[in-house]
């Protein structure tokens, strides 16, 4: 099934892995669910009312066309409509007694691979009012490197906001020297970087408080800025100035599994910075300063995007109106660092 670019100003592409999250069920069974941290993201965007263009191919088969349906709802764009011959990638999730997710992946010869630096770049460079990229977690192994790298340092030269979500997956790559490279060499196009507490002990960032590796990465690439997810305890963003608040719910949330909760806490951020004056005003993203008002709005919004997702089984993005509901109705609490 082909359907038709949606009308709205495309303002956010997004180019990493699609695929079908094979979830296991208490009984053993294993539910299909659409899945994939870009594609997730990407959906979550469409959902917050942002343009936005996915790159990747989707596959003609049954699961691509679901797929394909996801994105379609969501109101995104996809950059090659024609459906590709190859076949869905698939993840095996588990989830331990906290809902805490573990995956294995089967992706060789997918549909989601099928890219490339050049045609990317050309299809980001068509869209005239294109304001920032996103990509990471399986975009940023070592055999794709050369379908990613490329197309992140042409969009951070053409001005354009770079948002890498480090979202690692050790248990796939059998050369972990290889990958923490591949990944470093990702956030170094960066202007934001997004990483959890265990993205950092993955790149051997091993301090014992994870707010100082998070510093510590943030210096190590040329990012303006970073976002820690801290799981129950909320979310930071940190300037490379020194600079850092920190976010969390002022109550527990319940928890059914975090499935996209990382995913669903990006689009939050990012559709709200999209939202944001200054960025709005900005023709390269190296003008873009933004102060502790616009700090509030963003983390708060990233923070509610997330706790939303949590609360249901598997990846269900919420829409804007029900993000900033949740902000009014629960306001998160700050604090600076």
């Amino acid at each position: 099934m082909v359907f038709p670019k949606q009308q709205q100003p495309l303002h956010v592409a997004t180019a990493g892995e699609a695929l079908i999250d094979l979830i296991e069920e208490a009984d053993g069974r294993l539910r299909p669910c659409a899945g994939g941290a870009v594609y997730n993201l990407s959906r979550a965007l469409g959902l917050q009312g942002v343009g936005t263009l996915y790159l990747n191919p989707l596959s003609g088969d049954r699961f691509g066309r679901l797929l394909a349906e996801g994105i379609h709802q969501a109101g995104v764009a996809l950059a090659q409509a024609t459906p590709a011959h190859e076949p869905t990638s698939l993840a095996v999730v588990g989830l331990d007694e906290q809902g805490k997710a573990s995956y294995s992946f089967y992706r060789d010869g997918v549909a989601d691979r099928q890219v490339n630096a050049t045609h990317m770049t050309r299809q980001c460079a068509a869209e005239t009012q294109l304001k920032l990229v996103a990509t990471g977690c399986l975009a940023l192994v070592a055999d794709d490197s050369a379908k990613y790298l490329p197309w992140l340092m042409a969009q951070r030269a053409a001005g354009r906001f770079v948002a890498v979500d480090a979202n690692l997956r050790p248990a796939i790559v059998p050369d972990m020297a290889a990958y923490q490279a591949s990944v470093m060499a990702a956030l170094g196009q960066a202007h934001l970087v997004k990483v959890s507490d265990d993205d950092l002990v993955t790149l051997g960032f091993t301090a014992a408080d994870p707010l100082q590796g998070a510093r510590e990465l943030l210096r190590a690439t040329p990012a303006t800025w970073l976002a820690l997810t801290l799981g129950p305890r909320g979310a930071v963003l940190l300037h490379r100035d020194g600079r850092g608040w920190q976010a969390a719910e002022p109550q527990p949330v319940r928890v059914a599994d975090t499935v996209g909760a990382g995913d669903c806490f990006l689009a939050g951020l990012l559709a709200a910075l999209l939202e944001r004056p200054v960025v709005q005003a900005a023709r390269h993203a190296d003008q873009i300063a933004l102060d502790a008002e616009d700090v509030h709005h963003i983390l708060g919004r990233a923070v509610a995007s997330a706790s939303l997702c949590v609360m249901q089984t598997g990846c269900v993005p919420p829409s804007l109106a029900e993000v900033v509901a949740r902000v009014a109705a629960v306001p998160p609490v700050f604090n600076a660092l």
